[in-house]
């Protein structure tokens, strides 16, 4: 089993991490969504791809076993804001990481008006300002549930959370970021 001080890797690297277009692609990904660095990037491409093999694997087995393990990963993928009601076990094969990366607390944060940008969003999650559900969380790449989605505000005790701040006056000022939708590859 291993030493359970030893933390093992929650991410794969890329196969050719120096391909010139790969590079530009991360590269827009962390500053389009505010990562520090790019292990943060490869840890959701790889729980994007062990999601996928999930969803292959189910396609792989018959019967009612596989309507029961497909109705709970798909459940769970609702739950998460992943996937809608009516997807199926084919459309969660073209899940992509931006997919993933718009459910971190830090994203839902800049999108729902709490932040002026990536970076501010972050420095609100970190320093404890930002509330899921009454209780603070101060992990940036927290990921949030659908049902959390509108109960993302900021901290009770938190001196931002009054309306006269500094901060939030500046919020008013400056227009939110759009989400931008996924390019079709």
């Amino acid at each position: 089993m291993g030493d359970p001080k030893k933390q093992r890797k929650k991410y794969a690297t890329p196969r050719h991490p120096w391909r010139r277009d790969q590079l530009d692609v991360e590269l827009r990904l962390m500053g389009e969504y505010g990562l520090r660095n790019k292990r943060e990037l490869w840890r959701y491409k790889t729980m994007i791809s062990e999601m996928r093999g999930i969803a292959r694997s189910l396609l792989a087995k018959s019967g009612s076993e596989r309507e029961k393990s497909e109705r709970e990963f798909l459940s769970r993928l609702r739950r998460m804001g992943l996937a809608g009601e009516t997807t199926s076990i084919d459309d969660t094969l073209d899940l992509d990481i931006r997919d993933l990366l718009e459910r971190r607390l830090q994203t839902v944060v800049l999108r729902g008006g709490l932040a002026g940008s990536a970076s501010q969003a972050r420095q609100l999650v970190s320093h404890g300002h930002i509330a899921v559900g009454g209780h603070v969380v101060t992990v940036p790449g927290y990921l949030v549930t659908k049902a959390d989605d509108e109960r993302v505000r900021y901290a009770a005790e938190s001196p931002i959370a009054k309306s006269d701040h500094p901060a939030r006056q500046s919020l008013k000022e400056q227009p939110v970021e759009p989400a931008s939708p996924a390019p079709s590859s």
